[in-house]
């Protein structure tokens, strides 16, 4: 299976003075044009102490000039090994309008009150959840975790506060990469990316495709 790309390309002197400028750019794109499901969606690659990778889908919550923010469950596979190894690759994957942005970074938890603020936000389901499920770990059935839910959601009914769990919050990823792909025709696909530099810019080069 093979698709030509027949889209405009994506040309240096277009580019915002920074990624994350330029993130926003097209992540708006994405969200008005409605063409990608969930553009928030992103691929997130870790690795353990040993090198072994491995990669999950999750959403993007928050991102500004200082990174791409993403919660989860801390005892999960994907917090472990960013404890271990917290180098981290993102990818936000925009199919249908033949683009890509590729992030290489450094995680880092989010606060508390950060973590907090944004449990708040979440529905009244995702946030008993949070709790009823030990993310990563093995489980007889899914008859324990349904189980393990209805007992939260009798402790804590719709419109009562539950607590932030003490093992779920936030990671930060601050970018030293950002690679943003165009798809083009034969194969030429534009490939500018961002590289973070020690008095705190960007250079920007263009990558082969």
């Amino acid at each position: 299976m093979r698709k030509q790309y027949r889209v405009s390309g994506l040309d240096e002197k277009e580019l915002a003075g920074g990624p994350m400028e330029q993130f926003g750019r097209w992540f708006e794109e994405a969200v008005v044009k409605g063409l990608v499901y969930e553009p928030n969606a992103m691929v997130v690659s870790t690795a353990d102490a040993d090198g072994r990778p491995s990669s999950r889908t999750v959403l993007m919550k928050h991102y500004d000039d200082q990174g791409f923010v993403f919660y989860t469950n801390y005892d999960s596979r994907k917090a472990r090994e960013l404890g271990a190894n917290p180098y981290v690759s993102l990818l936000f994957p925009w199919h249908p309008m033949a683009r890509q942005v590729l992030v290489t970074g450094i995680a880092r938890r989010t606060g508390r009150d950060e973590t907090a603020a944004y449990f708040r936000t979440r529905p009244h389901g995702s946030q008993l959840g949070a709790w009823a499920s030990t993310q990563s770990s093995v489980i007889p059935s899914r008859v324990e975790l349904e189980s393990s839910y209805e007992e939260l959601a009798a402790r804590y009914p719709e419109g009562e506060q539950v607590p932030v769990p003490p093992h779920w919050g936030g990671f930060r990823i601050a970018p030293q990469a950002v690679e943003f792909w165009q798809g083009r025709e034969n194969r030429l696909h534009d490939r500018l990316r961002y590289t973070a530099q020690p008095s705190g810019s960007w250079h920007v080069e263009r990558l082969s495709p």
